[in-house]
């Protein structure tokens, strides 16, 4: 398995976004890839990607935000509209970072935002890769047992460590005995900070307005965003459903799909190799996934 990264070879610092605090961490140099990270309790950039980030440095120049709501990122979230409004806010990002058009790839809700970005300034996205993104068919059944038990830490009786040691192990994950205890406790101190415990980032759609702008499956101009996307998905993954990689192949007009077995809702931390090939070719000029 690819080896952790080291994290003082990255360069971190703070960018104010619309009044808000944006912690980032960046490695690398070439064309801009932002890296976006799921929504799970106690998520933050480094932490998500991990297994990533050196390898995609050798070709880009990396930039990996904590999302508004997580990490050392200001706290609070616009719930009428949680997508739109992270999309609005990594376009402040790239702006305040002289950025004018990158690489996204999006883990779970980081998805959600990367795909919401373009569908919004496709000028400012130049490839797409979408790891299991969150957003994808969700009006149409009930949450999955995964989304149940990620939305629910912060309800009943709050947050606990072994209701995190169980979203991850149980449902983020396919094989739960990889997850190392000290990755465990390292997402339970993130996820009890008590701003967050007051104020979840990831909750609940409040009515019918909310539900259906978190639905990008219903948003008309998915079928003629010609961005290049790359959509990833682990066939065993329990908190998005897998049959939205055949859904999103089917809806855009230059998607390309990669499934894989015994993978869950994280593969970019369970199958690194594979994830870390795939996506420096796809995101290279000349790479294979190319048409002609």
């Amino acid at each position: 398995m690819t080896s952790r990264m080291t994290e003082s070879q990255l360069t971190e610092h703070i960018v104010p976004v619309a009044g808000k605090s944006i912690f980032v961490a960046e490695i690398g140099a070439g064309p801009a890839v932002v890296m976006l990270h799921g929504g799970g309790p106690g998520a933050s950039g480094v932490a998500n990607y991990s297994r990533n980030i050196d390898a995609l440095a050798q070709r880009f120049r990396v930039i990996v935000p904590d999302m508004p709501g997580y990490g050392r990122s200001d706290k609070g979230v616009d719930h009428s509209d949680p997508f739109g409004y992270l999309a609005l806010m990594i376009r402040g990002l790239l702006n305040e970072l002289g950025v004018g058009s990158a690489h996204l790839v999006g883990n779970s809700y980081g998805g959600a935002a990367a795909l919401r970005l373009a569908l919004d300034t496709p000028q400012r996205v130049d490839k797409l890769v979408l790891m299991g993104p969150g957003g994808i068919g969700t009006t149409r059944g009930l949450p999955t047992a995964g989304l149940k038990s990620l939305l629910s830490y912060y309800g009943g009786d709050g947050p606990r460590r072994e209701k995190l040691a169980s979203f991850i192990r149980d449902y983020l994950v396919y094989d739960g005995a990889s997850v190392p205890d000290d990755l465990i406790d390292l997402r339970y101190a993130a996820s009890i900070d008590p701003e967050v415990v007051a104020n979840p980032p990831l909750r609940r759609p409040s009515g019918l307005r909310a539900l259906w702008r978190m639905d990008l499956t219903r948003d008309s101009r998915l079928q003629t965003l010609t961005t290049p996307t790359l959509v990833l998905w682990g066939r065993d993954d329990k908190v998005n459903r897998p049959s939205g990689g055949p859904m999103l192949l089917n809806l855009m007009p230059n998607a390309e799909l990669v499934m894989t077995s015994h993978t869950g809702h994280w593969m970019q931390w369970e199958r690194a190799d594979l994830f870390n090939r795939l996506v420096t070719d796809f995101l290279s000029a000349d790479s294979t996934f190319a048409h002609g």
